[in-house]
């Protein structure tokens, strides 16, 4: 099963993931973990890129398998110019790839997972120390 792990971290760290990625790259190093990893910067970066309708068309399109753009439109019942914008956007996200070559030249959009994880750590308190022991309930 292929998952796709979405985290929402700090962009200091993404940003050093991400160099430390491309140097391991460019060295031809193994990386230890081949997962397919999205992480965005914040929480809002979240909810502003994976939102119900493109969660929706995901899972149509994971499920259904389309063979064009339009006939995704038509899965998820909406204007196909508004499902071709968020497969552009899911796309850039590496979420979807479009593939040319479909029926009659369309472009088919295509979900390369079987399942994704999301990993939300959203502190409610400014500066708190992740590694203290909680207090008890007691």
């Amino acid at each position: 099963m292929t998952t796709l792990h979405i985290t929402v971290g700090d962009r200091a760290q993404l940003r050093e993931d991400t160099l430390q990625f491309v140097q391991d790259t460019e060295s031809d190093e193994e990386t230890e973990d081949d997962r397919a990893v999205l992480q965005f910067g914040s929480y809002n970066d979240l909810v502003d890129s994976l939102t119900p309708l493109r969660l929706e068309l995901i899972q149509a399109i994971a499920t259904e398998q389309p063979s064009s753009m339009r006939e995704a439109a038509r899965l998820v019942d909406r204007d196909v110019s508004d499902v071709h914008a968020d497969l552009k956007h899911l796309e850039v996200l590496d979420i979807l790839e479009l593939k040319e070559g479909g029926p009659g030249g369309a472009i088919q959009p295509v979900v390369p997972f079987d399942k994704i994880e999301m990993h939300i750590d959203y502190p409610l308190l400014d500066d708190v120390d992740t590694d203290s022991t909680p207090a008890s309930a007691d």
